[in-house]
C-alpha cells in the first residue's frame, strides 16, 4: 500500500463538488462545495442524488440537518 495520498480538495477542480460519506454509518456526512458558490443554490442533480440516497435536501433551508 502506498503512502502516497491524494488530500480530497486536491482530487476536485475548480467546479467540482463532493460528497462526504461516513465510512460507519453510510451518512452523508459533508459537502464540498466549489469555491464562491457557497451562496449558490446546489444542482438539482446534486440535490436528487442527497434526497433519493440520503434524505436530505441540501437546499432546504429548514431541513435540521446539519451538513459540514
Amino acid at each position: 500500500m502506498s503512502d502516497d495520498y491524494v488530500k480530497f480538495e486536491d482530487s476536485l477542480t475548480e467546479d467540482d463538488y463532493g460528497l462526504i460519506i461516513d465510512g460507519q454509518s453510510g451518512e452523508l456526512k459533508g459537502l464540498w462545495m466549489p469555491k464562491g458558490k457557497e451562496d449558490e443554490p446546489i444542482p438539482d442533480t446534486i440535490v436528487d442524488l442527497c434526497i433519493h440516497v440520503f434524505g436530505i435536501d441540501p437546499n432546504d433551508e429548514e431541513d435540521e440537518v446539519t451538513i459540514h
